[in-house]
């Protein structure tokens, strides 16, 4: 493989060692593409709308100081470590609290049940992990190799680093805190990727011995250090193994109890609009005219199938159509307009 050499370094430490004055001009970048990146992130999210929360990944400083730190480690300069990885948690906060007032200000009366934007990032899996790992191997390597930096936006796409942040602050203002817990632990999960990642090809490509050569102070890399990274790894495994299992046990319970829900409804004239499984809990939304199904059948009918040990959950939408007619009109029944939704 090849190695640096002492402008590479130069240049790297140029690109990830944000200075600590307020006032530089790394600084003053850094902080303010991270609070516009917030900004349009939580404004995403509410919108639902995948092109914005895109832009804000590309706008994001954040994988700045993630690379930093894993470089600071490989240089065992303790000092911009610490700086580097300050950077990281009060940006992280700061992202939390943009998305927590954006949800003061907007937060939908659904609690953001029905958004893809905050359901794609409160379920990570150890396939997120995966990912996380390969794109901050590009990413360190875009940086190590100037002649393919152009690859950076698309690192700074398939990462995604302020969304989760942006949604985790969402979940807290509607008192979602699993949730919001589960979004965190997506973020944390692609910086502890991108740091492990980021040590291993900055070691693979000698920067150590580069940066030697340019004349920058490095200290004694001891395998104290390295192990801590690779137990960050680890336990950001652990969560994610168990994600992992409970929606694998989600998807089979849904496509278990599906059958056995619209059996029951179709038999009681009505209709299973959807069914969902969530930590175990099976809940069936099923939609007809008075009078509603016996809810113990269906429990029964779990049972009889294999589902015993989860739980149920009916959400009943009953009831006929009204049409009332603009300027103070009389209100009447639609029984035609009902019976055509219960057909659909």
């Amino acid at each position: 493989m090849a190695h640096v050499d002492a402008a590479a370094v130069e240049r790297m430490t140029a690109t990830l060692f944000v200075e600590k004055s307020w006032r530089s001009p790394s600084s003053t970048r850094f902080w303010a593409l991270l609070v516009l990146a917030a900004i349009i992130a939580s404004a995403g999210v509410v919108a639902d709308s995948t092109a914005t929360v895109i832009g804000a990944m590309i706008v994001a400083p954040l994988m700045t100081p993630i690379l930093g730190s894993a470089l600071a480690v490989v240089l065992a300069d303790r000092r911009t470590l610490a700086h580097s990885v300050l950077l990281v948690v009060g940006g992280a906060l700061v992202v939390v609290a943009i998305g927590f007032l954006v949800g003061w200000i907007s937060a939908p009366p659904d609690d953001f049940a029905s958004n893809s934007q905050v359901a794609g990032r409160i379920s990570p899996r150890l396939i997120d992990l995966v990912a996380a790992l390969a794109t901050g191997t590009v990413g360190a390597f875009a940086l190590v190799r100037s002649d393919i930096s152009d690859t950076l936006p698309g690192v700074a796409i398939a990462i995604s680093l302020v969304p989760p942040l942006a949604v985790t602050g969402l979940l807290f203002r509607v008192q979602r805190y699993h949730d919001a817990g589960e979004a965190a632990l997506l973020f944390a999960t692609n910086v502890a990727a991108i740091v492990a990642t980021g040590t291993t090809v900055f070691l693979a490509y000698g920067v150590r011995v580069a940066a030697r050569g340019a004349g920058i102070r490095i200290g004694a890399l001891r395998g104290r250090t390295l192990a801590v990274v690779c137990a960050m790894l680890l336990l950001i495994a652990v969560p994610l193994t168990t994600g992992t299992v409970a929606v694998a046990r989600d998807r089979q319970l849904v496509a278990d109890a599906t059958p056995v829900a619209r059996q029951w409804a179709v038999g009681n004239g009505w209709e299973v609009s959807s069914v969902e499984a969530r930590g175990g809990r099976v809940v069936v939304q099923a939609v007809g005219i008075p009078p509603v199904p016996k809810p113990d059948d269906l429990r029964a009918a779990l049972d009889r199938n294999g589902m015993g040990d989860a739980d149920l959950e009916i959400r009943f939408v009953a009831g006929d159509t009204r049409r009332c007619d603009a300027d103070g009109g009389v209100c009447t029944a639609d029984a035609g307009r009902a019976g055509r939704r219960l057909t659909e």
